[in-house]
Order: structure tokens, then sequence, then C-alpha cells
């Protein structure tokens, strides 16, 4: 359930038309996901959201498009947002993510939040270490 009516015919505005054609042409598939589609009821905010997510998710950079996709699964999940888990699995996939790297990348989430909710109940002090302004 939404807080906002999905929009029957978001392309009819043609800021939000360049907007899904970008995303046909960058993805290569004429399939628009519901986030795009909500977000046409703002052509604006639609356009800055695409734009970012183009720029992180699909230009080229030192990170392989597969892990992308795993680190935005991990942080989709502390978050609490089933939609991004689940579009994000699904591109991961796509992009070959086997079982076995899926269940790696489960293991991983809940290791990390176990010890994340340790470190933050036990209040510990960083390491000098660790912090990049102490280091030798």
């Amino acid at each position: 359930m939404s807080t906002i009516a999905r929009n029957t015919d978001p392309e009819s505005d043609p800021r939000v038309k360049a907007v899904f054609d970008d995303i046909r042409a960058t993805r290569k598939s004429d399939f628009i996901n519901n986030m795009w589609h909500y977000l046409a009821f703002d052509p604006a905010l639609l356009e800055s959201t695409w734009t970012e997510v183009k720029a992180v998710m699909a230009t080229p950079s030192a990170l392989d498009p597969l892990v992308k996709e795993m680190l935005y699964i991990a942080v989709s999940v502390t978050n609490g947002c089933t939609y991004c888990a689940h579009s994000h699995t699904a591109a991961a996939k796509a992009k070959g993510m086997s079982a076995e790297q899926h269940a790696d990348l489960l293991r991983v989430i809940s290791l990390a939040a176990k010890t994340n909710q340790l470190a933050t109940a036990l209040q510990l002090p960083v390491d000098p270490v660790f912090d990049a302004d102490h280091r030798p």
C-alpha cells in the first residue's frame, strides 16, 4: 500500500517521459519499476533521483556492478526497505550473483548486525589504530 496514488499516464509529462526513456536506454529494458512510476508524481524529484542512481549504479567505477548491487542489498536490509531489498536482489541475480554469493552476503549482513549491536551496547571506544586522525 502506497502513500500516493500511482499516476495512470505518467509519460504524458515530457519530463517524466524523458526520464523513463533514459531508464529504458540505460537498463536496456522496457520495464519501468514502481519506484520510478511513483516518483513520477514530482518530475523534479524523479529527475534528480534518477540522475543520482544512474551516476552511482550505472556508471563504471572502481566497484564492480555486482558488488554495488550486493552493497545496496546490505544497506536496504539494514534500513528495513523491503522494496529495495527485493529489487536489488533481482538486479544482483541478473548481474550473476550465485546462490552461494547470496548466502555469503546474508551471513555478512547477519554478522555485521550482531557485532554492530554488541559494539553499540558496550559503547566501545574506537581503537586509535582504526582512527585515521590518530594513526602514526
